[in-house]
């Protein structure tokens, strides 16, 4: 869009097209997604904005029938629209009509074997997968090297999308239908894009995708991440490699070295357990059951005594029984997470789930979310307890005079997993890392001493 003439503005009230990027995964982000296009159509008549245009996930999955349900929105566009998406606002922009699309299931679009898929890949939009190198004179400083991306703030974390699509299939969610089969990024496009991102001043990355075990597979390589994260560990100026969800029934031995060896490579696993009973989780279409799961954080932990874990658990699953929760139950208690996120099962639309006998009622379904998010808060700040006396490495993430000054350790995802408030902000600054002791906690949160040089806390580390 930029090569095209279009100007990112700061204040939507200055943009002649407000576009929203849309989330269909579960209800409550659909609905976030309808106020923020609502939001968004107030707009017009108070300053600049003329148009209002929904792109994303939400966009790409509900297509004409989003656009006829919400006329506030003048324009839907689907992932097939993004390579001409200049053309596509100018149209919509000049009072012109595009049509919306019938959605389709993304599955089919790619080959069924994962070794196929990269021939057919240029013939398919891949969100996020686009060329590695910018048109001439728009690469600041990184020459052809610099990725088709632009960043939105000084912060000194990045998201770098590793994949996109999932091969499963659980039966409760709807994502490859709409995101479509699992496909890799080259490494090499991967690796620039970080080489970019630290000439930019970004000290932390965070690899993402939809299931970042699967790397490589597509590519000939299942343990192609285990070859790629030592590489990123090595480019200037970063500070940390991060990975975002992991498989547990992926996990190898060889990745489970990788991520708690590898300096400036995070022992942090984002593990998706979703439950623990055997039942549920093979409704589910998921494997592993309770003591498989403590298994492998026992093999992690034995590798790295201070790895950080989280996981997301569905609750109210059809068919999940008393016996079932207390087994949800069993496990939390004796895995020590360091975060954990907890959902009320509810039908997706074309999910399997959703055509599932044994549904729970409502009343019930919201009691157990209760139940267990209390229990989750408790051990998670337990957990956080155990942590009183550990030197961690933060990321200086802000600077206040009257907040203090935050930041996150290695066990600590940007913006899901707590954060580190530090006692003395004496010479530092946002990007900086800094090696601290704990001495407190908040909650989740940690409070740590930072270990300069000649500081009591260094001193007292010296001499132990």
């Amino acid at each position: 869009m930029e090569a095209d003439g279009w100007q990112l503005v700061e204040d939507a009230e200055d943009a002649d097209v407000a576009v929203v990027n849309t989330c269909g995964f579960v209800e409550a982000a659909k609905k976030d997604s309808v106020d923020a296009l609502l939001e968004a159509n107030d707009l017009k008549g108070h300053g600049r904005t003329q148009a209002v245009v929904a792109v994303g996930c939400m966009a790409e999955r509900y297509g004409k029938e989003l656009a006829e349900a919400l006329p506030e929105a003048d324009g839907v566009l689907g992932f097939d629209d993004y390579a001409d998406i200049s053309d596509r606002l100018q149209t919509i922009l000049n009072g012109g009509i595009h049509a919306s699309h019938t959605p389709r299931d993304r599955r089919k679009l790619l080959p069924i074997s994962p070794a196929e898929r990269q021939e057919s890949a240029a013939a398919v939009a891949l969100p996020g997968h686009g060329p590695a190198d910018l048109p001439d004179g728009l690469a600041p400083a990184s020459g052809p090297r610099a990725p088709l991306r632009r960043r939105l703030d000084g912060s000194p974390v990045a998201s770098v999308k590793l994949a996109s699509g999932c091969d499963r299939r659980c039966s409760f969610c709807a994502i490859p239908s709409f995101r479509g089969s699992f496909i890799s990024r080259r490494p090499s496009d991967v690796l620039n894009e970080t080489r970019w991102l630290a000439e930019q001043g970004v000290k932390e990355i965070m690899l993402v995708s939809e299931n970042n075990t699967s790397y490589g597979k597509d590519l000939g390589d299942i343990r192609l991440l285990e070859s790629l994260l030592p590489e990123l560990a090595e480019v200037d100026g970063l500070e940390r490699v991060r990975v975002s969800y992991l498989q547990p029934a992926e996990m190898r031995p060889g990745l489970i070295d990788v991520l708690t060896s590898t300096p400036k490579v995070a022992p942090y696993f984002d593990l998706s357990f979703q439950h623990s009973a055997p039942d549920v989780l093979r409704a589910m279409r998921r494997f592993g059951d309770t003591d498989r799961f403590l298994e492998l954080l026992d093999t992690i932990r034995s590798k790295a005594p201070q790895a950080g874990v989280r996981s997301n658990f569905i609750v109210g699953f059809p068919g999940e029984s008393a016996s079932d929760l207390a087994e949800l139950e069993r496990f939390l208690i004796h895995a020590r997470l360091d975060a954990i996120g907890v959902f009320g099962y509810s039908d997706e639309e074309g999910t399997e789930a959703a055509g599932y006998d044994g549904k729970l009622d409502e009343d019930v379904v919201a009691e157990r979310l209760a139940r267990v998010s209390r229990l989750a808060e408790e051990l998670v700040s337990q957990r956080a307890d155990e942590r009183v006396g550990e030197t961690v490495h933060v990321l200086v993430e802000s600077v206040g005079e009257e907040d203090g000054v935050y930041g996150r350790a290695a066990h600590q995802a940007p913006e899901t997993d707590g954060q580190v408030l530090l006692t003395s902000g004496e010479g530092l600054s946002v990007g900086r890392m800094v090696e601290a002791k704990v001495v407190g906690t908040e909650g989740v949160d940690l409070v740590a001493e930072p270990l300069f040089e000649g500081s009591p806390a260094r001193i007292e580390e010296a001499g132990r």
